[in-house]
Order: structure tokens, then sequence, then C-alpha cells
């Protein structure tokens, strides 16, 4: 899972980001155990640390929870992972379509180049 980092960034925003996909793409999905921390800070390349301080952020978001002795789960809650995937959609659309809108496309055109996409 190595990834490439901005340096602009805080690496443990940007691991909190990655793990934000995942959990609505499905990559780890409602009730799974989690890699503990060390093995994610070794597939990610990072500091045990940053990798707590991003998991300590999901987990105050609700995303995971914490089993004393167990680990760390990823919640039941599929409202909440579908409310943060929709959350997500909505932000990557309206990205879209503003750059869009920079170029001087509206949103009729701008969806026919959506459409045009895997022809």
């Amino acid at each position: 899972m190595g990834l490439v980092f901005d340096n602009n960034i805080p690496i443990y925003i940007q691991l909190l980001e990655y793990m934000k996909i995942y959990l609505i793409s499905g990559v780890f999905k409602c009730g799974e155990k989690l890699p503990s921390v060390r093995e994610f800070a070794t597939s990610f390349k990072v500091n045990p640390n940053t990798m707590q301080k991003a998991l300590s952020e999901l987990e105050s978001m609700k995303l995971i929870y914490t089993e004393r002795t167990n680990g760390k789960y990823v919640t039941n809650d599929k409202k909440l992972i579908e409310k943060l995937k929709d959350e997500y959609a909505m932000t990557l659309a309206k990205s879209y379509f503003e750059g869009m809108k920079k170029i001087g496309l509206g949103k009729a055109d701008s969806i026919k180049y959506i459409e045009r996409i895997d022809k």
C-alpha cells in the first residue's frame, strides 16, 4: 500500500483521507477487524505514531472503534459509511463541474464529457 504523500499536507491527514476511501469503497468492510497500527504503518511506510493519529481521527468520527485487547474494527453503521460516501462523491462532482466551468463549459456540456468516458 505504499503511498505518495504531498509534502504540503500533514501525513496523518493524508492517511485519514486514504483510510476514508478504503472504508467507503469497501476495501475494509463494516465490522471487519483492521490490521494493527504497526502493520498499517509498515504497509504505508509511515511512523506508527503518525498512523495512530490518523486512526484516532477515524475513531473520533465513529468510523472505526477499538475493542480492548482485540484491536480496531470498522463501524457496523452502514448508514454512516453511506453518508460519508455520498459526501465524498458530492465533493468530487462539485470539483469536476467547477473545473469545467473554469474552461467555459456548463453543466450540460460537462455531462457530455462524462458520457464519452469508456466509449
